[in-house]
């Protein structure tokens, strides 16, 4: 059995400097002191697997030989782990360096393709496998996550390469999804299906594709939800409101008239609304404040995922300084059809520990109409 490898290794680069995608951005992203995200993604996918395989979990006793560059798109993540190398990563990665390392691994016959990046990667592998069904399991290193081939986690995806390669997954076909840029560059927010890819079905630990599940008639709820908040505010003229990305939060601000960011993290307090802040600029505004703090977030249609899917600016810093207790889930009845748990991936996994403990986050799905729901540990 043969696991291929591929990393993008500029991918997510951007995400806590508050970029919307890391396309074409790498250099401007590291200049600005951004730090790699995918390969120590996929480093701690594959570390998981190489421990899952020295496991009782490992019935199969299998022992799969993992093929790739070496370097950056590849090897360098592999640590001391042995893999079998088909070439050489160049300095600087493009597209079509992504495209031909899937070309050399479909000719060396690998059984399936784990990758770290986004969309944009996911949609580069989809191009270059050309109807091939060779399955392909996302590791998370993203900005944008919204197609269905990526796994929950770093861990998750390791668990799912050795439930497939034991045989106990199929593979089905799952959809390639991304951010329309087109329609965002007018100020719209649209995610549009540019593919289909083979994937190994797991519920639990792939997170399916991303839905737009918000309708028109949903009108008031929206304005109920917005009337809820301004009473928060007016009982509480110190509290800081960190408001997260979506449509959902985009429409409440609306009626609260605030110009917000529809991809951006913004923050309304005094009277003042300060807009789409990356990482550092949210910390220096959230550290100091003394007074009360209310992180506005609402759950990816489709996946449930509250934290980790383009919202990277909330970093696990940022996270630990509003804290746990200080998050307010907002979802709209047709989100909350089939939402029976919520998905936190912050990047850190003994901040995703502590998520995990506490068990529950409250959620607001009306006027003065809160709900505890459950936070998946996977």
């Amino acid at each position: 059995m043969r696991v291929g490898v591929v990393v993008n290794p500029d991918a997510g680069l951007g995400g806590k400097l508050g970029f919307k995608g890391s396309d074409g951005r790498a250099e401007e992203a590291r200049a600005a002191g951004a730090q790699d995200r995918a390969g120590p993604r996929m480093e701690q996918c594959l570390n998981k697997f190489i421990e899952l395989l020295a496991s009782s979990l490992n019935r199969a006793k299998i022992t799969p030989e993992i093929v790739t560059w070496s370097g950056r798109m590849g090897g360098t993540w592999l640590g001391e782990n042995d893999f079998t190398s088909i070439g050489n990563s160049p300095e600087s990665t493009t597209a079509g360096d992504t495209a031909k390392l899937i070309k050399e691994l479909l000719d060396n016959n690998v059984d399936i393709i784990v990758y770290a990046g986004g969309d944009g990667t996911t949609r580069d592998i989809v191009n270059a496998l050309d109807g091939n069904e060779t399955p392909i399991v996302g590791v998370p290193g993203g900005v944008k996550m919204h197609s269905g081939c990526f796994a929950t986690t770093p861990n998750a995806a390791a668990e799912v390469l050795l439930s497939f390669l034991q045989g106990d997954l199929l593979s089905s076909i799952t959809e390639v999804m991304d951010l329309d840029e087109e329609i965002y560059l007018k100020g719209e927010w649209k995610v549009r299906m540019y593919g289909e890819a083979w994937t190994p079905a797991s519920p639990r630990f792939m997170q399916g594709s991303k839905q737009q599940v918000e309708r028109a008639s949903e009108g008031d709820i929206i304005e109920g939800l917005a009337n809820h908040i301004s009473d928060l505010i007016d009982k509480d003229d110190q509290l800081m409101l960190i408001l997260g990305s979506g449509g959902t939060i985009n429409r409440i601000g609306g009626h609260l008239g605030l110009e917000l960011t529809l991809l951006g993290i913004d923050i309304y307090y005094g009277g003042k609304t300060f807009t789409d802040l990356n990482e550092q600029q949210l910390l220096e505004k959230i550290k100091p404040h003394q007074g009360n703090k209310l992180l506005l977030l609402s759950p990816m249609g489709g996946q449930g995922f509250l934290i980790g899917r383009g919202n990277l600016q909330l970093s696990p810093n940022v996270l630990r300084a509003i804290g746990h207790d200080s998050i307010l889930g907002v979802a709209t009845p047709s989100k909350l059809i089939g939402l029976s748990f919520l998905r936190i991936d912050t990047g850190d996994p003994e901040l995703d520990l502590t998520f995990q403990e506490k068990k529950f986050i409250k959620l607001l799905q009306g006027y003065r109409t809160t709900r505890v729901i459950r936070v998946l540990d996977s």
